[in-house]
């Protein structure tokens, strides 16, 4: 009988891990290194979306990764795969790290502002680790990459077009001093 109830036990205790481990989590962060990025006009990659509607200023981590030449990249709507008009930025961006291999970069999943909270979180995770995934496939160590998910917590427009959601569907690549 003591046996039956232990093994009870150990069942309810191993279902409710599996429903908890399944849940959406919150913004991951895991180490990180800073990409390169080189201008469109000298590399032919992909510009950002021309600014319309209510821009937010951007953090002076943003600033700061801009100058070094840091680049951001795009997504599809509902989508999480690096586009063909965004690898060209992505190897700009390892280039970078390849040549400076003390640089750590944090790549910032962003959403529009469409979905649940919880959805785009998921949403942003996934477009960062597919940037990740990417940046270590083309030769650099992931230990030098971290990820965070803002979903639609950091939009650089606010109006309700899709020229506007358009900008906010991005990975951004902030440099960790």
């Amino acid at each position: 009988m003591r046996n039956k109830r232990l093994l009870f036990l150990a069942l309810i205790v191993s279902l409710c891990m599996l429903v908890f481990w399944g849940c959406p989590k919150k913004a991951e962060e895991t180490s990180a290194a800073a990409p390169q990025k080189e201008t469109a006009a000298s590399t032919g990659t992909q510009a950002a979306p021309a600014a319309t509607g209510t821009m937010q200023a951007a953090p002076t981590e943003k600033a700061a990764a801009a100058k070094a030449g840091l680049q951001p990249i795009y997504f599809d709507f509902d989508k999480s795969f690096v586009r063909n008009d965004a690898k060209s930025v992505m190897k700009a961006n390892a280039n970078y790290l390849k040549a400076n291999p003390k640089v750590k970069v944090k790549i910032e999943g962003n959403c529009d502002e469409r979905g649940t909270k919880e959805y785009n979180q998921a949403l942003g995770q996934r477009r960062a680790a597919s940037a990740k995934k990417y940046l270590t496939d083309l030769g650099i160590a992931a230990n030098r990459i971290s990820l965070i998910s803002y979903g639609k917590e950091k939009p650089v427009c606010t109006d309700g077009t899709e020229t506007c959601w358009q900008k906010n569907r991005r990975d951004d690549f902030a440099e960790i001093k």
